[in-house]
C-alpha cells in the first residue's frame, strides 16, 4: 500500500506527514488567550477544534476544547475514531480549500502544556545507564543493585514542575557536599545535568485497588513524547540516601508540546532486549502478542551541536511493564498521569543520555565550539529530537523538547 497522500505541499519524507498527526495545544498572536487543540502537519498547525464539524466523527467535539484532557479521558475507541477521521480529511485533495484557512505556521504560534498533569512518575529502565552509574559510584561492587532486573525501579516526581518545551529552566539551589568538604554548603548546583527520556501519557483512569495488566497498556496510554528530566547531580548525591531523589530532581521536567498517538508508532514496535532473569507473572511479557519496545532514535544537542544519539530500542523495561508495576499494588491511574522511561542510554559512549555518563562525572569533558563542558552552564540550551520508523518506509517525528538554563536567583 503506498503512503497516504497529503493535500498539503509537504517535502517528501516529512516526518510530520499524515501518517503521524501528533496533538498539541496552541494559541495565536491575535488570540493569545484562546487555547486550542491543534494537530501538526508538516510545519503547520491545524486548528483541530475549528475542523471538528467537518470530520464526521461522533467524538470530534472533543477537539473543540482548550486542552487534550477531554480527549484523553474518552478512551481508545474515541482516540482511534478521531484519528481515522482526521487522517481521512487531510488526505483528500478536495478538502484543501477547507483546510488551508485553518492552518497556522508552527513558528508563528505559541505552544502550551497540552494537558493537565495529574501524577508524574520517573523510571530507571536502561540497563546501560544503570550499569554506567553503578560502575561510576560503586567501582568495587556490583554495577546493578540486586533488584534491578526483577522490577522497574522508579520514584514519584513533582507534577507541578512539569513544563512545556521552550520554558527556561532556572538553575536550582540546595545543599551539596563534595567528598572532600568538611560540611555541606548551600548554593546553586554546579553539576546541572540532563536526562534524555521518552514519556508516556495516561488517558483512561483505573480503579483504585485494581492493577492494570500488561495487556491493558493500549487501553490506558494515549501516546508518548520526548522528556528531559533535568537533574542536579550534586544536590542529588547529598540527599538521596535513604529515601531517594528529592530536590535534585523536582525543580523542572521539560516535555514536548506534541503528543504522538500510540497508533502512529505501530511500525516502530520492536522486541525488547533479552532478559536473563525470570520475571514474576505480572511482568512477564513473553506471551504478549505485541512487542513492548519502541524503535525510537533520539538526538541530544547542546547549543545546536549533537553530542549523543541514545537508542530507545535498548531499554530493558518496557512502558507496559512500567505501567503494570506502578499499579500492581492497587495504585490508581488518573487522566493526565505521565511517566518517564528513565535516561535512555545505549552500549556506546556516543549513545549516552546524560552528561553524567558522557563526561564520566566530569572526568572527560565534552568539546563544544564555545568551550569544554562537564555539566551545563548558564545560557546553555539543550534540545532533544527524535524519530521512529513509520508505515511504508516513512519516519514519524516526535516533537522536540528544548530548554535554556538561566542563572539562579
Amino acid at each position: 500500500m503506498p503512503e497516504q497522500s497529503s493535500p498539503l505541499d509537504l517535502p517528501e519524507g516529512d516526518p510530520f506527514g499524515p501518517h503521524n498527526l501528533p496533538y498539541g495545544v496552541f494559541s495565536t498572536p491575535d488570540r493569545p488567550e484562546d487555547r486550542r487543540v491543534g494537530v501538526r502537519i508538516g510545519n503547520h498547525v491545524l486548528d483541530a477544534g475549528a475542523a471538528a464539524h467537518a470530520l464526521g466523527s461522533p467524538y470530534a467535539g472533543l477537539l473543540a476544547q482548550p486542552s487534550l484532557t477531554p480527549l484523553l479521558a474518552a478512551g481508545r475507541t474515541a482516540w482511534s475514531d478521531v484519528r481515522r477521521a482526521l487522517t481521512a480529511w487531510v488526505t483528500v485533495p478536495a478538502h484543501r480549500s477547507d483546510i488551508e484557512p485553518l492552518l497556522h505556521p508552527v513558528d508563528e504560534v505559541t505552544m502550551h502544556l497540552p494537558y493537565e498533569v495529574a501524577d508524574y512518575v520517573d523510571f530507571y529502565a536502561s540497563e546501560h545507564h544503570a550499569t554506567n552509574v553503578g560502575q561510576m559510584f560503586r567501582p568495587d561492587g556490583d554495577a546493578l543493585t540486586p533488584n534491578w532486573k526483577h522490577l522497574p525501579i522508579g520514584y514519584h516526581g513533582r507534577s507541578g514542575t512539569v513544563v512545556v518545551s521552550g520554558t527556561d529552566v532556572v538553575r536550582p539551589s540546595g545543599q551539596r557536599k563534595a567528598p572532600t568538604d568538611p560540611a555541606p554548603v548551600f548554593g546553586p548546583s554546579v553539576k546541572l545535568d540532563i536526562e534524555a527520556e521518552v514519556g508516556f501519557l495516561v488517558g483512561v483512569p483505573s480503579a483504585h485497588g485494581t492493577p492494570v495488566p500488561l495487556a491493558g497498556f493500549r487501553e490506558h496510554v494515549f501516546g508518548l513524547f520526548l522528556l528531559n528530566d533535568w537533574s542536579a547531580r550534586d544536590l542529588q548525591a547529598w540527599e538521596y540516601v535513604p529515601l531517594g531523589p528529592f530536590l535534585g530532581k523536582s525543580f523542572a521536567t521539560s516535555v514536548s508540546a506534541w503528543v504522538t498517538p500510540l497508533e502512529a508508532l505501530d511500525a516502530a514496535r520492536t522486541e525488547p532486549p533479552a532478559r536473563d532473569v525470570p520475571l514474576l507473572p505480572y511482568l512477564d511479557d513473553s506471551g504478549e502478542e505485541e512487542h513492548g519496545g519502541f524503535d525510537i532514535r533520539i538526538t541530544v544537542e547542546i547549543n545546536g551541536q549533537a553530542v549523543s544519539e541514545p537508542p530507545f530500542a535498548t531499554m530493558y523495561w518496557t512502558a507496559a511493564q512500567q505501567l503494570a508495576h506502578m499499579t500492581v499494588n492497587g495504585a490508581s491511574l488518573r487522566t493526565g498521569d505521565l511517566y518517564g522511561s528513565g535516561t535512555v542510554s545505549g552500549p556506546e559512549t556516543a549513545q549516552r543520555g546524560s552528561l553524567l555518563e558522557l563526561t564520566w562525572n566530569g572526568r572527560d569533558p565534552l568539546e563544544l565550539p564555545e568551550g569544554k563542558r562537564t555539566f551545563l552552564e548558564d545560557g546553555d540550551t539543550v534540545t532533544l529530537t527524535a524519530w521512529a520508523p513509520g508505515p511504508h518506509g516513512t519516519r514519524v517525528g516526535l516533537g522536540d523538547v528544548t530548554g535554556r538554563i538561566v542563572t539562579a536567583p
